[in-house]
């Protein structure tokens, strides 16, 4: 599917759907516990319904409503399975996964589809290694799945470089089912919320976890852990969030997002306050969990540290391009280590648009105010990539932008266009 994009303003309400990283956390404590759980406002994305997939294969039923997911669950102690595990095109759920598996006595496969089996994984293994596990890619010198384990690990410490905030958080899941005390040092931690979120995730079911709370280096945990059910409203999902926002700040807009957990851990509601000091309007009721954005204002260039958030890197780059000056984002090395090369591949479309864009191993540098025009754009499969560049159309003078094979955007924001329409975004399928 090729979405045409020109340009456009939007007004009214809208409220974003739920966050994939809670709906999979959710779908895997659900499937360890014994009883029944209720999840509401889960994400019916790509990603999730992975999970539900593989939770499914493994024993635990899921039933789906319009709004609400009950999973009955099947405990800690799950079988060695007679398949490979397929977590489709979802990093999250192929690291989770990852550590649960290890868990398991006996070999398992997990794979996924191309872009998973691309994506790095060899600190998790080498992780899971240190542990006590067999770990590896089944390709050699090749860091991807797929990936052999044979468990099941031991406590123990566990030294990576913590990079990826996924391969963190699988260690944490393996550590709470795993007798005796798991400790994890990394030497580069960054994405340090999302692993915070897993760690309040389980600390909302009872299980603690000791950590660093001054620079994030290492993680305690003492397991074995039951599960038990779990009740739990999932809130909106802020990496969502960014794409109508970044659209009402570059046009003519006022636009309320409704639903909004503000007082949460997702990294990326970070992204308000670097686009507050940019110069767009934004105001927050946090009590009722609403954003309004007043569009249309003059914007300038930063320096932004993006270690926390860097998912926010194509959204981010877009409203750069065009802001007054320049901008500059760092730390963001592991935005080529995503569904695609973020870095890489941002500059090349937004060049073909006018923009001009610099990059190193680590950082992108954004040089705004220059008069962009349309095009027709790549996606490359990356879900951000087709939201953002499909945002950067709104904002154009004049012309339209082609985003092809937009349907990506299905993993993590299902029905994004649609729901852009209802506020006047005029998105158009290309004929």
């Amino acid at each position: 599917m090729n979405i045409i994009t020109k340009p456009s303003s939007i007004k009214g309400s809208l409220f974003v759907p739920g966050s994939k990283s809670h709906t999979i956390r959710a779908c895997l404590f659900s499937a360890l516990s014994k009883g029944r759980s209720v999840i509401e406002n889960p994400l019916p994305s790509a990603d999730c319904l992975s999970a539900v997939r593989v939770i499914e294969q493994f024993g635990a039923k899921v039933t789906q409503g319009p709004d609400t997911w009950t999973v009955d669950g099947i405990g800690t102690h799950w079988k060695q399975p007679g398949f490979v595990i397929d977590v489709g095109d979802s990093g999250t759920l192929l690291h989770f996964i990852t550590g649960i598996a290890s868990t398991i006595d006996g070999y398992v496969v997990i794979s996924g589809d191309q872009s998973i089996c691309k994506r790095p994984i060899r600190q998790q293994l080498l992780g899971l290694r240190q542990l006590g596990a067999e770990a590896f890619p089944t390709r050699e010198n090749f860091d991807a799945p797929p990936v052999i384990l044979k468990g099941p690990v031991h406590a123990g410490l566990a030294r990576i470089d913590g990079s990826l905030s996924q391969h963190v958080s699988g260690l944490l899941m393996a550590g709470a089912l795993t007798k005796g005390r798991t400790r994890i040092e990394l030497s580069h931690p960054q994405e340090i919320p999302f692993v915070l979120m897993t760690v309040q995730w389980l600390a909302s079911i009872g299980i603690h976890v000791d950590y660093d709370e001054r620079e994030f280096k290492w993680y305690e945990i003492e397991g074995p852990n039951e599960f038990p059910a779990i009740n739990r409203a999932i809130p909106s999902d802020w990496e969502g969030v960014a794409f109508p926002l970044g659209a009402a700040m570059l046009t003519d807009s006022t636009l309320d997002i409704t639903h909004l957990d503000c007082k949460g851990n997702q990294g990326d509601a970070a992204i308000v306050d670097v686009f507050r000091e940019m110069g767009a309007d934004i105001a927050i009721d946090e009590e009722k969990g609403c954003l309004t954005v007043h569009g249309g204002k003059r914007l300038h260039g930063v320096t932004v540290n993006c270690s926390n958030f860097p998912d926010a890197l194509p959204m981010l780059s877009v409203v750069a391009a065009f802001a007054d000056g320049v901008s500059r984002f760092t730390d963001i090395g592991v935005c080529r280590l995503k569904e695609t090369d973020r870095i890489s591949l941002m500059k090349k479309e937004l060049e073909k648009l006018g923009a001009e864009v610099h990059e190193g191993p680590d950082f992108m540098e954004v040089v705004g105010g220059k008069k962009l025009h349309g095009g027709i754009i790549e996606s490359y499969g990356d879900h951000r990539i087709a939201m953002a560049m499909a945002v950067c159309g709104m904002a154009l003078p004049e012309g339209s932008v082609v985003v092809r094979d937009a349907e990506c955007c299905a993993v993590s924001f299902p029905g994004f266009f649609d729901l852009m329409n209802t506020v006047g975004a005029g998105f158009k399928e290309e004929p």
